[in-house]
């Protein structure tokens, strides 16, 4: 490329008649350099925060960083916001095309001999026209001398109101800083011809009227306003139109919908440390309200949670400071993106911690139940069933029917999961976790042919989980097949539950003797007391083909009940399906 732009320029120096140059068009010259390396990486910097860099060779054989280009006037207002903001020297200056040689930056891009944002014409500022004293002026027809000189007229806020106005309208990308460049003339454009108005790049007064009623538009029927309450030590602006003050619940302060809308906020308020803060953290992740897609970050002295489903999004703030741990989380229907970032911008720029904490014991007598954290409903698993470890590397077998139409699979509820192998028929599926994990215990596989009304038990989470720990299912074998002969099938004399299901069938050694089944064979529901299992041999069937290998045992010994208890409980897992 080097090479190209130094044939290019000493053609340049002998041929300049062959160039034009467009008279109109005003730049900032912001640097100049004397290598092309130099500033080619200079340029590199401005580009990385501003819009409308360019790069051209100039006399003497230096290279200028300009930006633009722009009609007169935006560019003086341009170069007063950019150095106000020291975004670029206090020496950068307008300069004319005719300063100017061939472009070397954007590659590939010859800016001068394209029309500047604004094409004022002959590049003299319009004048200001003075409305008269017996008639307001008809904004509706306004000329683009009469915008612009409209436009001169605002405040930098009211220009940079109109810059996020664009951005939320989805127009425009670039900085809120109030300077009239390219991308804020094009967004300008474009929104003109979404809205059947001459394109321009100059709003009228009429049109911004109408970019500002659009933008407000989306605040109608929220009742924003300023919320100060002094048992959290919390005041923001909260949608009181969407949502009603409802309870205390420490740590949160709620505010519950309003009739049959989905919009709910909370107040977060309690003292802490950063690893009070970790635990909500953790524990803010766990509720219906954060569903577990989206972006989340903590850091030492805060925290963000954004969680989004097919119904609602939630997104939640919390800070720490002078130990006390304050923020909010804003719930919103899905589908209505344009208020809701409305509402969650104004919540973010009006929060403001005020004197106090949440005391601890606000709200007890409110309703407590397991399901339940402070009042808000813990998600819960759509399928819970039992599985059991079979490898040290933490592969599950478990039941075929948890493992169907769910977005997620959990090991122990903490531990995500894949399908490694998935057979219907005999109702067998295989979990690999995507992480690897080290069991306490692994199941042996029973290599003797056990002997009937042997006593046997289960281990499974026969409640889904609600006890934290597997629970032992005693009773005898009662067959070694099933109802219709099948030889890869053991029944069983005794009652579990659904929970149980996929956990392991053991014998007084402790060994595996297979998984059970749903109670609920062929259709058809089993009487009570009578359940069946998968054999070991399908089981390591289908463990085999999955390229598992399993450790088995021809040992029938009897261990005590305590260690049998033990072992079977350090190899049993709940398995959960999560829509």
């Amino acid at each position: 490329m080097r090479y190209v732009w130094a044939v290019f320029l000493a053609v340049y120096l002998v041929f300049p008649a062959t160039l034009s140059r467009a008279e109109d068009q005003a730049w900032i010259q912001v640097e100049a350099l004397p290598s092309l390396a130099s500033a080619e990486q200079t340029i590199r910097r401005y580009a990385a925060n501003l819009q409308d860099v360019n790069g051209f060779a100039i006399s003497n054989g230096w290279f200028a960083v300009v930006l633009g280009p722009y009609s007169p006037g935006d560019a003086r207002q341009v170069l007063a916001v950019y150095k106000a903001d020291r975004l670029i020297p206090q020496d950068s200056y307008i300069a004319r095309s005719t300063a100017y040689q061939q472009q070397f930056w954007p590659d590939g891009v010859n800016t001068l001999h394209q029309p500047s944002g604004q094409e004022a014409e002959a590049s003299s500022e319009p004048e200001i026209v003075e409305a008269s004293t017996h008639a307001q002026p008809d904004y509706t027809r306004e000329t683009k001398p009469e915008a612009l000189a409209g436009e001169s007229l605002l405040s930098r806020e009211q220009r940079k109101q109109l810059q996020v106005a664009l951005k939320w309208a989805g127009f425009y990308d670039g900085a809120i800083d109030g300077a009239y460049g390219r991308g804020t003339r094009g967004s300008m454009s474009r929104w003109q011809e979404r809205n059947n108005f001459e394109e321009t790049g100059v709003l009228t007064t009429f049109q911004r009227n109408e970019l500002m009623r659009q933008y407000n538009s989306a605040f109608e029927g929220l009742g924003l306003e300023v919320v100060r309450n002094k048992g959290a030590g919390i005041a923001m602006i909260l949608p009181m139109e969407l949502v009603k003050f409802d309870k205390y619940e420490p740590p949160f302060v709620h505010y519950n919908p309003v009739g049959n809308g989905q919009v709910r906020a909370l107040m977060i308020s309690q003292q802490g440390d950063e690893a009070t803060l970790a635990g909500l953290y953790d524990i803010m992740q766990t509720l219906e309200i954060v569903p577990p897609n989206g972006p989340r970050e903590i850091s030492g002295k805060a925290f963000s949670l954004v969680g989004e489903n097919a119904q609602i999004i939630s997104h939640t703030q919390a800070w720490l400071e002078g130990g006390m741990i304050k923020g909010f989380t804003l719930v919103w229907p899905s589908g209505d993106e344009a208020r809701r970032q409305r509402v969650l911008d104004r919540m973010l720029a009006s929060f403001e911690p005020i004197d106090g904490v949440l005391d601890p014991a606000a709200g007890s007598n409110e309703d407590q139940r397991i399901d339940l954290l402070a009042g808000l409903q813990i998600r819960q698993p759509r399928l819970s069933r039992s599985g059991f470890y079979v490898d040290k590397t933490g592969t599950v077998v478990t039941t075929d029917e948890v493992v169907q139409s769910c977005t997620r699979i959990t090991i122990d509820g903490d531990h995500e999961a894949e399908v490694l192998a998935d057979d219907a028929v005999l109702g067998i599926a295989i979990l690999r976790p995507k992480e690897p994990l080290a069991p306490l215990f692994v199941a042996a596989f029973q290599r003797s042919v056990p002997r009937l009304h042997s006593d046997i038990a289960v281990a499974g989470y026969s409640y889904g989980g609600i006890l934290g720990a597997p629970t032992m299912t005693f009773g005898q074998l009662a067959d070694l097949r099933g109802l219709n002969g099948e030889p890869g099938m053991k029944r069983l004399a005794l009652a579990a539950l659904d929970g149980d299901t996929g956990g392991p069938v053991i014998d007084a050694g402790g060994a595996v003797l297979g998984m059970l089944l749903p109670a609920r064979q062929n259709g058809r529901q089993l009487p009570d007391g009578v359940s069946f299992a998968a054999g070991t041999e399908a089981l390591t069937q289908i463990l085999q083909r999955a390229g598992i290998t399993v450790n088995e045992t021809s040992d029938q010994n009897h261990i005590p009940p305590e260690t049998l208890t033990r072992q079977a409980s350090d190899m049993t897992v709940l398995v959960s399906c999560w829509e």
